[in-house]
């Protein structure tokens, strides 16, 4: 199963380069993600877009599969990658600011997809949670009766591309979740409890 990993964004909102090369302890923020999705089995590309050549320059250094993109928006871009890519089944896309996430949520969100036996799943955490971690909100829904925000990873249908896809929304209260590292006040946080990842 395909994950592509958009990383296209100049991450300018925070000042510090491009966002996936943003390191915590050393390590960059999109490794986390990386390792969490091929430990889960999946099949890693990092969407990349001209605007990120520090970012491309790491992947080709790294070994790490990865297609660049036009650079005309986050949907834009996994869009057009599917495209060239073509998987016929499922695949995952991820946003790359996700430094908490370990393989157990990737599982539990597949699991919670194969079982809704939808087209497509978006994964939510609730509006609390995520402004405890310091995480920008830019947008809000409700989701099982809570004020939720998109994580930022979702399972779409490859055959289905052309045309609207039946979906199912989870919401997941799991802090590992909630750090979307898209502010300053996040990635400060993110560092004081990556200290020990053995804590979640």
């Amino acid at each position: 199963m395909y994950a592509l990993i958009l990383a296209g964004g100049p991450g300018s909102r925070m000042g510090l380069g491009e966002k996936p090369m943003i390191t915590i302890f050393g390590t960059p923020m999109i490794r986390f993600v990386i390792d969490a999705f091929e430990a889960a089995d999946c099949e890693v590309i990092v969407i990349l877009s001209p605007k990120t050549p520090y970012t491309h320059a790491w992947c080709r250094a790294q070994g790490i599969s990865h297609y660049t993109a036009d650079g005309r928006g986050y949907i834009e871009d996994f869009v057009e990658a599917a495209r060239v890519l073509d998987p016929k089944g499922s695949f995952f896309t991820s946003v790359a600011d996700l430094p908490c996430l370990e393989v157990d949520l990737v599982q539990t969100i597949l699991s919670l997809y194969q079982k809704s036996k939808k087209d497509a799943l978006s994964t939510w955490v609730p509006r609390n949670l995520a402004e405890e971690c310091g995480s920008r909100i830019p947008y809000v829904e409700r989701v099982e009766g809570v004020e939720a925000c998109p994580v930022g990873i979702n399972i779409l249908r490859g055959d289905k591309m052309e045309g609207p896809q039946d979906e199912v929304k989870i919401l997941l209260d799991d802090p590992r979740l909630a750090y979307n590292i898209n502010t300053r006040k996040a990635l400060a946080r993110v560092n004081v409890v990556m200290k020990s990842r053995k804590q979640w």
